[in-house]
């Protein structure tokens, strides 16, 4: 006896569902929220009563499916064979030692370490060797130096501290971060899939559009808050209404005092301008005081099927509003609102008092409560309820009534709810008794479509993953007409494609789940809207989607889609769901927003860019050093022994701190003005992508020759040249002068390069002096506002600029500790370097961006320049699939 349950963490409803224990399906493969004569273990009942027989217990439940779902971690046959599964076992730890297992960047950059680990052993011999193999204490250390010179040693640090940042930077756009590695693989995400209601909408039902017989069509347009009156606005057959001033007519007021009082919802404005309950205690008090033969009716609508949330606090544009109630009736409540016409404003006219109520039942599908007008001298009847149901007893022609029936199916197959409104006047009188008889003979007073709204920002937030070359899908337990609506107004489908284009991009949950792995690969094009989907629906899409070597993103509130998200490269819970979906996501979104994903994907790739731009600088600093020490091996002293060019203090210095703190200045660099006007990175190649290498190589290739330069004349070409001394690798004597003073200069030219080079590599092809070409700075003079923008970098290079005097100047601690000595006239030397430097760097950006090499092809788009090239690449995909 109308009994509905909440089932929303299995199918994503965001109403009660009804169920009907007198009807069988045929169809084994039935959407679980459409098999209506089924109760499900974990659901909640919202009203009625029932019986029920249990036909599954356990595992073979819904919840249990979803709990095996979680527990399985490869659907692939298992090898039965006891060494096979050894084999499987022990290279399996392996991969996970050597840090083979995670996300792209986790598995790249393990890779590159243990390239870097035999580069150095490498590296290491080659000293040993050219020492002729008598290592002693000094160049046991300056092999040892060498090595460590061609690994990163701060690489981990930097990392770790620029994922940091950029936990905290999504936290304030209210995605928290559960695992540490998801932040920079959302930065490549290619697909998003997306739950419907809560995230693409608003998850609230609100009054969309109310057809008012003898009035016009009213459209109610962006609202924010769906249980705020005074939120967004009203127009009339599309003309705006100033709702504080307009006195409705006679059949407007009429459907509002309908809609108002065939009502069992209550709305609350803040608590600060909360009016008295004077009105509700006085509605109390007339039911208390109505005939017994009404008081069984009423105590019915008691039962009528809630939301669990339906008394959340929202916040509206003056403050919390509250709702009580069953959706629909306060979406309706909230439309009356918006003219004055509440139900408590209604009430507190005291000429009109409750009669009779014949609540809601899902046998008639209607509602109608009767209030007695002493003042006009009669009864009012005011009736709601499914079209169908209401039209049969209204009092209108038959072409009147197809006419009506045809418009209600137009709104419904756009996914809204519609109900029919109607009308009476009964003498005072009349019988109350019979439920037929009064709700027989009714005034059709008009039509009101609700819906579950979208946000707001969420068809941007949708336009800015299309621009940015990201394809979002839905996928939803909803009906196909309302996800297909959704899905056209907020631009996942494009409204202006043909209709059968659209019809092709959405697919029913069991039709998708029917087809073979080996089918649904040879689509052109996966479905963007999937209705009806079950758990295993989803996890199939991610399944497909991984085949195609496509990175997703997946989000989910309920424990239906924890499997789905523990699958996803990204899962993202939502902060209102269940606990068992949070559990199986990398991330939560507190907001519950679609527009946060956008912004997840936009800190994503700025951590992307980042990461490669201070591993660029560590890599040139390593490839400069690699340069210097194995060719300043050729330099000998007068006991033919090896004079080092950079002492191993020097190196470690230059690695550990340097080039340390210059990383993670550019680890807090701000997002590129066009990140999200790029498509995804290529996840095949990472981060080591081949203008990286190239550039590296180029850029470690002048720093080392310059350094080498820059000992080679101070040693051979300045005063006392040649004279290379001896000892003066272990500590500071008389004959020491000259090869003191060369690596002074030395330190001195790679310290200066790699400050440099910290501003240079902010982006790979821009000119330093025209980093920020959309800046209104004239080209030039950009320099002086760039090395400002990032704080940290600046105060970085400030620092390596001024320690670098302290350690040449300050005694014992240059000549004891550093061996080299102060400097004069090789100053000229070092900044000489710099400005060979520059404009070699300058000139090998030039060349990039006058071939269109890399990302020299890539000019600074605008975003109308991206809408238009994302808008091009919209019709050519529809041209080609027209064509095929």
């Amino acid at each position: 006896m109308n009994a509905y349950t909440d089932e929303a963490f299995l199918t994503g409803e965001s109403l009660p569902v009804e169920k009907t224990p007198a009807i069988t399906f045929d169809d084994e493969d039935l959407p679980t929220g459409d098999r209506t004569n089924l109760a499900f273990s974990g659901s909640e009942m919202k009203t009625g009563r029932c019986i029920g027989i249990v036909v599954a217990t356990g595992m073979e439940t819904e919840v249990g499916k979803i709990a095996h779902m979680l527990r399985q971690t490869d659907n692939r046959p298992k090898d039965d064979g006891l060494a096979a599964r050894m084999l499987k076992k022990f290279v399996g730890g392996i991969k996970t030692i050597l840090g083979l297992v995670g996300t792209p960047l986790q598995i790249t950059l393990s890779k590159f370490a243990l390239l870097l680990f035999g580069l150095a052993i490498l590296l290491a011999i080659i000293v040993f060797s050219a020492s002729e193999w008598q290592i002693g204490g000094e160049v046991l250390i300056y092999g040892i130096c060498v090595a460590v010179a061609v690994i990163p040693e701060s690489l981990i640090a930097v990392l770790t501290i620029t994922i940091a940042v950029g936990a905290k930077a999504m936290a304030r756009s209210n995605v928290i971060i559960r695992v540490s590695s998801a932040i920079e693989a959302v930065g490549g995400v290619t697909n998003i899939c997306s739950d419907k209601t809560g995230t693409l909408t608003q998850g609230r039902m609100i009054s969309r559009k109310a057809m008012i017989c003898g009035v016009g069509t009213l459209t109610i347009h962006d609202t924010m808050d769906p249980y705020d009156p005074s939120s967004g606005y009203v127009a009339l057959d599309e003309e705006r209404l100033d709702t504080e001033d307009y006195i409705p007519d006679s059949r407007l007021a009429t459907f509002l005092r309908t809609i108002a009082l065939c009502n069992l919802s209550t709305v609350e404005p803040p608590a600060e301008s909360s009016p008295s309950n004077d009105s509700i205690a006085k509605e109390a008090e007339a039911r208390i005081a109505s005939d017994d033969d009404t008081s069984t009716q009423r105590s019915a609508t008691l039962t009528r099927p809630t939301t669990a949330s339906s008394d959340t606090t929202r916040t509206g544009s003056s403050g919390p509003w509250k709702a009580t109630g069953e959706p629909t009736e306060i979406a309706l409540h909230v439309l009356a609102m918006r003219f004055k016409m509440g139900r408590s404003k209604l009430l507190e006219n005291l000429t009109i008092s409750h009669a009779a109520e014949f609540p809601f039942d899902s046998t008639v599908k209607k509602m109608t409560v009767v209030y007695k007008d002493s003042e006009a001298g009669h009864l009012d009847v005011y009736t709601k309820g499914a079209t169908e149901f209401v039209l049969p007893v209204l009092n209108i022609s038959d072409s009147q009534r197809a006419d009506i029936l045809e418009t209600a199916e137009t709104m419904a197959r756009d996914g809204l709810r519609v109900l029919c409104i109607a009308h009476k006047t009964l003498p005072l009188g009349a019988n109350l008794s019979e439920r037929q008889s009064i709700e027989s003979g009714l005034g059709y007073l008009g039509l009101v479509a609700i819906y579950d709204p979208p946000r707001l920002e969420t068809a941007g937030a949708v336009r800015e993953c299309q621009i940015a070359g990201i394809t979002v899908h839905m996928l939803t337990g909803d009906h196909p007409g309302t996800a297909k609506a959704i899905a056209l107004e907020v631009g996942i489908l494009d409204p202006r494609a043909p209709p059968e284009l659209n019809d092709q991009a959405v697919a029913l949950a069991k039709d998708f789940d029917r087809m073979a792995d080996e089918e649904i690969d040879r689509l052109e094009h996966l479905p963007l809207v999937v209705a009806r989907c079950s758990p295993s629906t989803k996890v199939k899409m991610v399944a497909a989607l991984h085949r195609r070597k496509r990175f997703c993103v997946m989000t989910g509130d309920g424990v239906n889609d924890s499997p789905a998200l523990k699958n996803a490269d990204v899962g993202m819970a939502m902060g209102t769901g269940s606990d068992v979906a949070k559990d199986a996501a990398k991330m939560v979104l507190t907001d519950d927003n679609f527009a946060s994903i956008v912004k997840a994907v936009e800190e994503g790739r700025r951590l992307f860019d980042n990461i490669q731009k201070f591993l660029m600088h560590l890599l040139i600093s390593n490839i400069a050093q690699v340069i210097l020490l194995l060719i300043g091996l050729a330099f000998k002293d007068n006991d033919n022994h090896s004079v080092f060019p950079l002492s191993p203090i020097e190196i470690l210095w230059v690695n550990l701190i340097t080039s340390s703190f210059l990383a993670i200045g550019l680890g807090l660099e701000e997002s590129q003005s066009d990140s999200m006007f790029r498509p995804p990175h290529d996840l095949s190649v990472g981060v080591f992508t081949k203008e990286l290498i190239t550039d590296k190589f180029i850029y470690g290739f002048f720093m080392g020759s310059l350094c080498l330069a820059s000992f080679s004349i101070v040693a051979y070409a300045g005063p006392g040249g040649g004279d290379l001394g001896s000892g003066c690798n272990e500590e500071w004597n008389n004959t020491c002068g000259v090869v003191f003073r060369a690596r002074a200069t030395t330190y001195a030219t790679i310290t200066l390069l790699l400050l440099i080079t910290a501003w240079e590599v902010k982006h790979f092809s821009r000119s330093l002096f025209n980093l920020y070409p959309e800046s209104s700075t004239p080209c030039g003079l950009s320099v002086f506002p760039t090395v400002w923008r990032n704080r940290f970098l600046f105060w970085a290079v400030t620092a390596g600029f001024s320690i670098m005097f302290a350690i040449i100047y300050l005694p014992v601690i240059n000549r004891e500790v550093f061996k080299h000595d102060t400097i004069s006239w090789e100053w000229g030397v070092s900044f000489g370097c710099v400005v060979v430097y520059v404009a070699a760097i300058e000139c090998w950006k030039a060349v990039k961006r006058r071939f269109g090499i890399w990302s020299g092809k890539h000019r600074v788009l605008s975003r109308e320049d991206a809408e238009m090239r994302a808008g091009l690449d919209v019709v050519n995909m529809r041209e080609k699939r027209s064509e095929k």
